[in-house]
């Protein structure tokens, strides 16, 4: 039976390891920033009309055999030439976030519904070698109509003006979706805490730093003592910038030239980040003990999904009642 295999850049492997006929790799970061609109997103899945090269799923699927004849096609044409479509996404908040997105494109497709299996990676498929025989022991799920309609109403969750539908899709039935509940609390413990006024990523950076992790090195690749695996290490370098530029800092040492450098610079970003030698301030000492608030001193003016977090719309998670409030 031929198969077409969804996942995250590493599923790549599993195309070498043998499992899938194609594999189409999907990395939208929805973790971080603004979120598309559906507008942006839809010209990926539809066929191609002008979209730049890298804006169309036909540019990213392997192996790219023939491609001439199918490159201008709306992936679902595209997916009739398959008997099994398999989403293998692991249980990275990005992942599980991808994959909601995913099925929520396929709410439209029902002929599609019998072909679609979930496999349930409990792993990091970075981490995993296409050697490994243990592939095929993956667990496997047939997905029903019910899911995909739960998985639609995750990603609009995710996608609302504020988190509050999120936070009431963690209590519903979600069982067809193990990894989801504790990718969607993840998510929500990065809005800020109540009496600190900063995210979960946010601590744990403080309790690194006032611990010794100078070096930003660790901080953005030493995953098993960071704890959190919410945000890419040029994610975590854009919240040390938060920690630093406010008019109170919690953190020092960050190197100034990250002021003026590109944001698309990544090398010479990289190279400013190596140079820094970190420390936390007598105000990030309060903040961490929960005797000061980050935004009563700072600006706030971030993404959580579709939530534009400012100080006069400030979203909190409480982890004493794991809930959140205005």
């Amino acid at each position: 039976m031929k198969r077409l295999i969804l996942g995250n850049p590493s599923g790549l492997d599993l195309k070498r390891a043998g499992l899938g006929d194609a594999v189409l790799p999907l990395s939208f970061r929805f973790a971080w920033g603004v979120l598309p609109s559906p507008q942006e997103l839809a010209p990926y899945f539809s066929v191609r009309a002008g979209q730049k090269p890298g804006n169309h799923w036909s540019d990213w699927i392997s192996p790219s055999a023939k491609r001439a004849t199918w490159k201008d096609l709306a992936f679902n044409d595209y997916c009739q030439s398959f008997d099994i479509i398999e989403l293998w996404f692991d249980p990275d908040p990005n992942d599980q976030l991808q994959l909601i997105w995913v099925l929520d494109q396929f709410h439209a497709q029902p002929d599609m519904l019998a072909k679609l299996k979930l496999r349930l990676v409990g792993f990091s498929l970075l981490t995993m070698d296409p050697a490994w025989r243990g592939w095929n022991e993956v667990p496997l799920a047939n997905i029903r109509p019910v899911d995909i309609e739960t998985a639609s109403m995750c990603w609009q969750a995710y996608r609302a003006t504020t988190p509050q539908t999120c936070f009431d899709m963690v209590h519903r039935d979600l069982s067809a979706f193990p990894l989801l509940r504790p990718a969607l609390l993840d998510l929500l413990r990065e809005l800020p805490w109540s009496g600190s006024g900063l995210g979960a990523t946010e601590m744990r950076l403080l309790e690194l730093i006032a611990a010794g992790f100078m070096r930003t090195n660790a901080l953005f690749y030493l995953r098993g003592f960071r704890q959190r695996g919410v945000f890419n290490d040029m994610e975590i370098g854009r919240l040390l910038e938060g920690l630093v530029h406010g008019p109170q800092p919690a953190i020092a040492g960050l190197d100034d030239g990250l002021r003026s450098i590109d944001p698309d610079n990544a090398r010479g970003r990289l190279e400013a980040f190596q140079r820094s030698r970190l420390s936390v301030t007598e105000f990030g000492k309060a903040v961490l003990a929960h005797k000061a608030d980050f935004t009563d001193h700072n600006p706030i003016n971030r993404w959580w999904g579709g939530t534009h977090l400012t100080n006069d719309s400030l979203w909190r998670w409480n982890p004493a009642v794991t809930g959140h409030s205005t």
